[in-house]
């Protein structure tokens, strides 16, 4: 029997585990794949914490603002500074648990990294998710072994179980004997981003279906920023998906460029000269998009002049995945990149504890509208991650009611998931509308035909999940009439206080969504 149920098994879920397990608060831990597989595992750059460790007077006051001024203050403040000001002793702890970070003569080393003038962001060479989720793997083991954590991998999310709009458990199934249990207790959904809803598209693992967003969005618990989705400038495509070349690549001297008048135009640093290559994801994904409109052709990441002591202690990975997809060597030849699906920005809508408007629901990581506003900083995914966890669970031990009630067989009816058709016609639709550059025509028609494709036939109950998840992202974006971070309409280039405002997005019994704009709390001094 377990007190809580966590939903995911990367970061997010993980750092929930440890944080009440040290409590004696034991929890199922219910995930698709292992945590070796999550999607964790496939960040690259690093960490942020003003560790301050490279002499260039870094403060938590610094990240804070750089992190609100990233997301273009559509972030609550209160948990940002409640994020940045812990993310040292974050980066500590990973540190005393074993993670390799690169280091210094005497400390850990930090790197530049977008958004970000100082160096603020910790790494191991270029696979610090996969080394930071083995650490967490391996302590999560000691409380298995204690009994305070069981786990459940190769089970899969049917719907939440509510009781007059309170949170009872989950419905799970098991992937191999289908067997379907009523899981009972208070619920932690850490499910990751939505990226199966872009499958080709996107950086991460399609494994993140958006299914659970989906089906408690049906349920009722409320979303928030849809219409935010973080382009990442430097991908390059691979079957069934974009591999991800890290922000870390610029970081080191990497460089972007286009052909203009038969020579390199190395176009960022022209237009961007104090932070250049290193400009916020979102203003570089569409700095390429418009030089590509103007100019045509590819745009090349030219890592050429990198010394060689950043590709052997900081990019070596990197070198050998880019050897491996495209047979190029960067070290002496540019690479060909384009702007991938790589971050959600909207998700599940949580207050500053992670509680959701369900009673004894909570959300934490990337599947969590919370702490990147209108667009992630790279280096916060993973501190996001292991904070919101934590902060998820330390609210859950304060506040919730704990029940003892056993898990129970159910034998009803499951339906099928969506059809793999669906998902493409459905991802299609939405890329027309959700592009680096939008504009109300483009929406509209993503809508229109969107509506076409729900009327085609009767679907099942998590194809039209999907369905209504699709039609909220098209409507928040036309609802938001403003450019801002992520979010840019070519018909309202310029950013509206106005809509300096979360996106909420409601679900009702009968099937019919509802945009409505919530203010950004203000700050607290207690914050």
């Amino acid at each position: 029997m377990q007190n809580v149920i966590i939903i995911g098994a990367g970061l997010a879920g993980l750092s929930a585990a440890v944080t009440l397990a040290k409590e004696n608060i034991s929890c199922a831990l219910i995930s698709l794949q292992n945590s070796e597989r999550a999607q964790s595992v496939l960040a690259e750059g690093g960490i942020n914490a003003a560790l301050n460790t490279m002499g260039e007077n870094d403060t938590v006051q610094n990240h804070y603002e750089d992190t609100l001024r990233g997301g273009v203050y559509l972030a609550d403040p209160n948990a940002v500074q409640n994020l940045t000001g812990h993310a040292p002793e974050i980066v500590r702890w990973l540190e005393n648990l074993g993670v390799p970070f690169n280091m210094t003569d005497s400390d850990i080393m930090l790197r530049n990294f977008g958004g970000q003038k100082k160096k603020r962001t910790a790494y191991a060479r270029s696979s610090t998710g996969k080394i930071i989720m083995t650490a967490l793997i391996d302590e999560v083991r000691k409380y298995e072994t204690a009994g305070l954590v069981q786990r459940f991998a190769h089970h899969n999310f049917i719907q939440l179980l509510l009781e007059n709009q309170n949170c009872t458990g989950v419905r799970i199934q098991n992937v191999y004997t289908k067997q379907v249990t009523d899981f009972k207790g208070i619920v932690l959904l850490c499910s990751g981003g939505m990226n199966g809803i872009f499958p080709g598209r996107t950086t991460g693992t399609t494994q993140n279906s958006g299914d659970v967003t989906a089906t408690v969005f049906r349920q009722g618990v409320k979303l928030g920023n849809l219409e935010m989705l973080q382009y990442h400038p430097t991908t390059i495509g691979i079957s069934g998906k974009r591999c991800l070349i890290t922000e870390a690549a610029r970081g080191e001297g990497g460089r972007l460029y286009i052909i203009r008048n038969q020579q390199k135009w190395y176009f960022m640093e022209e237009k961007y000269p104090e932070l250049k290559n290193l400009m916020p994801r979102d203003v570089v994904a569409r700095e390429m998009y418009f030089v590509r409109r103007e100019l045509g052709g590819e745009i090349f990441l030219d890592m050429t002049e990198l010394p060689e002591i950043a590709w052997e202690k900081k990019l070596s990975d990197l070198r050998q995945e880019i050897l491996h997809y495209l047979a190029v060597d960067p070290k002496t030849t540019p690479v060909p990149v384009r702007e991938g699906i790589h971050y959600f920005m909207g998700g599940i809508d949580t207050d500053v504890l992670h509680r959701t408007n369900i009673k004894n629901l909570y959300a934490a990581g990337e599947c969590t509208c919370q702490y990147h506003g209108a667009n992630r900083l790279g280096g916060n995914s993973m501190l996001g991650a292991l904070y919101g966890g934590r902060k998820a669970a330390e609210t859950i031990m304060h506040t919730a009611d704990f029940k003892s009630e056993e898990n129970q067989s159910y034998t009803g009816k499951i339906f099928p998931p969506a059809s793999p058709v669906l998902i493409q016609e459905i991802s299609q639709i939405l890329l027309s509308g959700l592009g680096i550059v939008r504009n109300q025509n483009d929406l509209q028609t993503a809508l229109r035909e969107l509506e076409m494709l729900s009327q085609k036939k009767v679907y099942s109950f998590y194809e039209q999940n999907r369905l209504l998840l699709a039609k909220a992202m098209l409507l928040s974006a036309l609802e938001r009439k403003e450019s801002r971070g992520a979010h840019y309409r070519e018909d309202y280039p310029e950013k509206n206080e106005i809509f300096r405002k979360t996106a909420i997005a409601e679900c009702s019994p009968e099937l019919n969504i509802r945009i409505s704009f919530r203010p950004i709390p203000e700050k607290r001094s207690d914050a």
